[in-house]
């Protein structure tokens, strides 16, 4: 060991001879006493010769306890600039960030969400890639994503971000061609429309429930399964089929008399939002800081639309 090894015993040295006393830099520390004498004296084992002379009339530095003081203070200053330069480089982030969602939600939330992220910290810049098939995205260098339903990839990491509220809906000419429902079973000859993918539900079954009711589940033979739920509420508002649409992206269309909801006291299931990230890789810090932005302003805005 040499007496550069243990940055802390040569910030005590320094301490010691800028106070005039072991007592004096204790104090000033805010450690006991005995702590520091014991710092000092392995400090002089390892630099095998005295640093210090104390008697009645107090402390003096040894010739090596000179040399060390100069070396000593240049090495500390060192450490303290990289570390502020390291400090620099944290708050204020650059590089480039390769971001994936779900496809429709990351065109809408997710794209917001960005935009206030690179916003945020100008030194960054995004790509943004859309799929409802995330298993193997990490694995193709993604850096992170913000995936609505059920995980399929067990090998990332998931941090919680919300949930997706999600209900019936049909246009009113639909309606107008239809019996009154009165259950979810008065839905089962309805012409349906179903997002594809299993993490979504599956497209060959619709489950429903309702306050102090229990959950009822009905088949359904869809007359148009697609990827993308935006494209689902365009056929939807032509009059094609009902379809289960998530609160974000039916919301102005009920307001506008577009779309209806169907049997209101009814929901789909909520889906979980994950922002997502490897775990076994060493994360710079842009995708921390990302993933920690993400999960806030997701939690955020799926508590505001719940």
């Amino acid at each position: 060991m040499t007496p550069f090894d243990d940055l802390t015993l040569l910030r005590d040295f320094v301490q010691i001879v800028e106070s005039g006393s072991i007592s004096a830099a204790a104090r000033t520390l805010k450690v006991p006493q005995p702590s520091l004498s014991r710092h000092l004296r392995a400090l002089e084992d390892s630099c095998g010769a005295a640093l210090l002379r104390r008697d009645t009339h107090g402390m003096c530095l040894t010739e090596a306890g000179h040399r060390l003081l100069a070396d000593a203070r240049v090495i500390l200053a060192l450490a303290d600039e990289a570390a502020q330069r390291l400090h620099a480089e944290q708050a204020a982030l650059h590089g480039h960030l390769r971001l994936f969602a779900t496809i429709d939600f990351g065109q809408f939330t997710v794209s917001r969400l960005i935009s206030r992220f690179v916003q945020a910290h100008p030194g960054v810049t995004a790509e943004l890639g859309y799929t409802n098939r995330p298993a193997t995205m990490i694995q193709e260098g993604y850096d992170a994503g913000v995936v609505v339903g059920e995980l399929t990839d067990d090998s990332v990491i998931a941090r919680p971000a919300g949930k997706v509220v999600r209900y019936v809906v049909a246009s009113p000419q639909l309606l107008q061609r239809q019996a009154k429902a009165q259950t979810p079973e008065d839905l089962r000859g309805w012409p349906w429309l179903a997002l594809a993918g299993a993490q979504f539900g599956g497209s060959t079954s619709v489950t429903l429930t309702a306050p102090k009711l229990a959950a009822q589940t009905i088949a359904i033979s869809p007359v148009l399964v697609s990827e993308g739920v935006t494209s689902l509420r365009e056929a939807a508002r032509a009059g094609l089929g009902v379809v289960v649409l998530p609160d974000w992206l039916a919301r102005e269309d009920l307001v506008a008399g577009r779309l209806v909801r169907v049997l209101p006291q009814w929901n789909a299931p909520e889906l979980p939002v994950h922002v997502i990230y490897p775990g076994q890789r060493h994360l710079p810090a842009r995708v921390r800081a990302f993933v920690d932005f993400a999960v806030t302003y997701m939690t955020t805005e799926m508590h505001a639309n719940a």
